[in-house]
C-alpha cells in the first residue's frame, strides 16, 4: 500500500512538474521579445515606471485636497476662503504634473515600442534569410510576411500601451484601495463588490475571446495567401475569364475574417457599457451609503469631516474603477498580441535544416570547378518517396553537363542541391572534391553563378539588377556590367532603351519580356566570375537564334567555367560534354547526344518528339 502511495506521488509531482516546465517554456515565449531591447531602452523603461509612480501618486493626492476643500467649505467660515484657494490651486498644480509626467511616460513608451518592433523585424527578418526552402515553405510566403509586418504591429501596439496601463493600473489599483481601507467598511464591501464584478467579466471575456484571435491570425495569413496569389497571376485570371472565380475565393476567405473579428470586436465593445454602468453604480451608491451615514450623525461638524471623507473616498473608488478600467484596455488588445508573439517566437525559434560549414578556401591541388554527385538520394520534407534515387554522375573542369528528362524527372532539384537550397537525404554532392556541407554558404555560393527557372528581376535598374549582390575580391564595375549584358545577348534591347543601363525595371521586372529577363539574369550570374554556371531551364523564353548564339557566347567567353545545364529542348544541350537522362528521379542514360541517340531509349524519344530525322542528323536548326 505504501508502495502504491510512493508511486502515485511520484506520478504527481512528474505531472506537477511537466505542467510548470510547459508554464515556464510558454511564459520564456511570451517575455523573450524584451531580449530584443538594448540598455537605452531599459533606461526608458526605468524612467517611464518613475514618471508613472508620479502620476499616480498626484492622481491619488488630488481626493485629499478634495476632501480638504469640502469639509473648508461646509464649515462656511470667512477664514476658510483662504485654504479653499490654496488647496485649490495645489490640486490644479496635481493635475498639472499628472499631465506632464503622462505625455514623458507616453513618449517613453512610444520610444521603447518602436525600437521593440524595429529589432524584432530585423531578428525575424534575418532569421528567415538563413531558412532553407524546407523552412519557407513549412511557413508559407504569405505568413512569414504576416508574422514581420502584422504581429509585429501587434506587439508594438500593446507595449506602447501597456507601457502606460499594465504598469500604471496595478501601482493605482494597489495604492488606492490601500487608501479605502482606512475610511469606512460600508464603502469599501460595496467597492470590492464593484471590483469582483469587473474582474468576473474580463475573465469571462478573455476565456471566450482568446481562441478566435488566435484564429484571427491564421485567417489574416489566408487572406494575404489570396490577395498575393490573385495579384501575382491576374494575367491568367483575366485570360480565363476566372475574375468571378476569384473575387468568390477572395469574398470566403474575407467573410471568414470578418465574422470572427466582429466576434471579437463585439464582445469586446460590452466591456465598455458594462464598466461605465458599473463605475456610475458604484459613485450611487456611495452617495447613497454617505448619505445615510450622515442623516444618522448628530452634529453639524462630525457631518462635514464625513461629507468630506465621502468626497475623498468617491475619488479614490473612481481611481480603482480607473485602474481596472484602463486594464480592460489591455485585455481587449493582449490576446492577439500574444498569439502574434508566439507566432513570431515560431520563426525565431526555428533553426535552420542548412547549417552553415566552416571552409572558405580550398587546400591546395584540390580541383577547381569540378561538381560531383555520388550515390545521391533526395526526399522533400514530408513526402512519402524519394523524387532522386541514387544519382551518380560528375562534371569535370570547363565542361558542360547538361540534365535532361520528363518533367518532374527531378532535373531541378538535382541542380538545387549543388548550392544547397536543399541538403541530400542520403549520398554526397560535392564541389571542388569538397562535400558542399563542409563550405560556409558565402564561400560555396562565391563559387556559383546561378540563374533560376524563373527569371527574378528586383526593382531599381538594369545596371543594380546585373552587378546584384556580393562576392569577396570582386567589384562590380560599371565595365564589368556592359560584358555581361554584352555575352548573354542583351546589349541590343538594353542600349535602346532611353535610359540604357539605368533603366528602370519594375518589381518582378514586368516592364521585360520573358527573354529578356532570362538574358539579364544570365548576365547577373555572369557577372560574379564563378567557377560554376548552374542555368535550370534558363534558355526556355529564348527564340532558337538567340539559344544559339548565347551559348556559343558562353562557350567562348566563359571558357574554363563549368557548366551544369537543365533544359528541355534537345537543340539547348546537343553539344554538351555530357548529358545525363533522368527519368522518375533516376539516371537512365549517361553520354554524347549521339552515344544517347544509340544506347538510351528515354532520350531518342525526347529527341524525336522535337526534331525530325534530318534535323537530328543534320546538326542544329537555326
Amino acid at each position: 500500500m505504501g508502495c502504491l502511495h510512493g508511486t502515485i506521488d511520484n506520478a504527481g509531482r512528474v505531472w506537477y512538474n511537466r505542467m510548470n516546465r510547459q508554464k515556464r517554456q510558454k511564459e520564456i515565449k511570451l517575455f523573450r521579445i524584451f531580449k530584443a531591447l538594448r540598455w537605452r531602452e531599459w533606461l526608458y523603461m526605468a524612467l517611464s515606471v518613475c514618471f508613472i509612480v508620479l502620476q499616480v501618486w498626484l492622481d491619488l493626492t488630488m481626493p485629499d485636497y478634495m476632501s480638504s476643500i469640502t469639509r473648508l467649505a461646509v464649515s462656511g467660515t470667512a477664514a476658510a476662503m483662504g485654504g479653499i484657494w490654496r488647496d485649490g490651486a495645489l490640486m490644479l498644480a496635481c493635475a498639472l504634473g499628472s499631465a506632464l509626467s503622462s505625455v514623458a511616460v507616453g513618449f517613453f513608451a512610444a520610444r521603447i515600442a518602436a525600437a521593440l518592433s524595429f529589432h524584432l523585424r530585423a531578428q525575424v527578418f534575418d532569421r528567415v534569410e538563413s531558412f532553407s526552402m524546407e523552412e519557407i515553405n513549412r511557413f508559407s510566403t504569405a505568413s512569414l510576411i504576416t508574422r514581420t509586418t502584422n504581429d509585429i504591429t501587434q506587439v508594438q501596439m500593446v507595449v506602447s500601451m501597456g507601457m502606460q496601463v499594465v504598469i500604471k493600473a496595478p501601482i493605482l489599483a494597489v495604492w488606492a484601495i490601500v487608501k479605502i481601507t482606512s475610511t469606512n467598511w460600508q464603502w469599501s464591501v460595496v467597492t470590492a463588490a464593484a471590483v469582483v464584478l469587473m474582474v468576473a467579466l474580463m475573465l469571462f471575456l478573455l476565456l471566450a475571446v482568446f481562441p478566435k484571435f488566435r484564429k484571427v491570425q491564421k485567417l489574416t495569413d489566408n487572406l494575404n495567401a489570396v490577395t498575393r496569389e490573385n495579384l501575382t497571376g491576374v494575367r491568367v485570371v483575366r485570360a480565363y475569364n476566372a475574375e468571378e472565380y476569384q473575387e468568390k475565393k477572395f469574398g470566403r476567405a474575407n467573410d471568414e475574417l470578418t465574422k470572427t473579428q466582429l466576434f471579437t470586436s463585439r464582445a469586446m465593445a460590452v466591456m465598455a457599457p458594462v464598466m461605465t454602468m458599473l463605475m456610475s453604480g458604484l459613485t450611487l451608491a456611495i452617495y447613497w451609503i454617505g448619505a445615510s451615514l450622515i442623516d444618522a450623525l448628530p452634529t453639524g461638524a462630525e457631518r462635514a469631516a464625513l461629507f468630506g471623507q465621502m468626497a475623498a473616498f468617491s475619488g479614490y473608488a473612481m481611481q480603482v474603477v480607473a485602474a481596472f478600467m484602463m486594464l480592460t484596455i489591455i485585455f481587449i488588445i493582449l490576446p492577439r498580441a500574444m498569439v502574434s508573439i508566439r507566432r513570431i517566437g515560431e520563426v525565431l525559434d526555428t533553426k535552420p535544416a542548412i547549417l552553415d560549414g566552416t571552409m572558405t578556401e580550398l587546400p591546395a591541388g584540390s580541383p577547381v570547378g569540378t561538381v560531383e554527385f555520388r550515390h545521391v538520394s533526395f526526399r522533400y520534407p514530408d513526402a512519402s518517396d524519394d523524387v532522386l534515387h541514387d544519382v551518380s554522375f560528375k562534371a569535370e573542369h570547363g565542361q558542360t553537363v547538361a540534365l535532361i528528362g520528363s518533367t518532374g524527372s527531378g532535373k531541378s532539384t538535382a541542380v538545387n542541391l549543388i548550392p544547397r537550397f536543399y541538403d541530400a537525404t542520403e549520398g554526397e554532392v560535392l564541389v571542388d572534391g569538397v562535400n558542399v556541407r563542409a563550405y560556409a554558404l558565402r564561400a560555396l555560393h562565391d563559387k556559383i553563378g546561378y540563374v533560376s527557372q524563373r527569371a527574378v528581376m528586383f526593382s531599381g535598374t538594369v545596371e543594380s539588377n546585373v552587378a546584384y549582390g556580393e562576392k569577396d575580391g570582386l567589384e562590380f564595375t560599371e565595365e564589368k556590367v556592359k560584358e555581361a549584358v554584352r555575352i548573354a545577348q542583351a546589349k541590343e534591347f538594353v542600349e535602346s532603351k532611353e535610359d540604357g543601363y539605368r533603366s528602370f525595371v519594375s518589381q518582378g521586372g514586368t516592364n521585360f519580356s520573358g527573354g529578356q529577363k532570362q538574358r539579364l539574369s544570365i548576365a547577373r550570374a555572369v557577372c560574379r566570375d564563378p567557377e560554376i554556371m548552374i542555368f535550370d531551364d534558363s534558355f526556355s523564353a529564348l527564340d532558337y537564334k538567340t539559344d544559339k548564339l548565347l551559348r556559343q557566347a558562353l562557350k567562348h567567353e566563359l571558357a574554363g567555367v563549368t557548366s551544369v545545364i537543365v533544359a528541355q529542348r534537345i537543340g539547348t544541350i546537343r553539344d554538351a560534354d555530357r548529358i545525363v537522362v533522368l527519368e522518375e528521379g533516376r539516371v537512365v542514360g549517361e553520354g554524347t547526344h549521339d552515344e544517347l541517340m544509340e544506347s538510351c531509349e528515354v532520350y531518342r524519344e525526347i529527341a524525336y518528339s522535337q526534331l525530325s530525322e534530318e534535323e537530328l542528323k543534320g546538326g542544329e536548326r537555326a
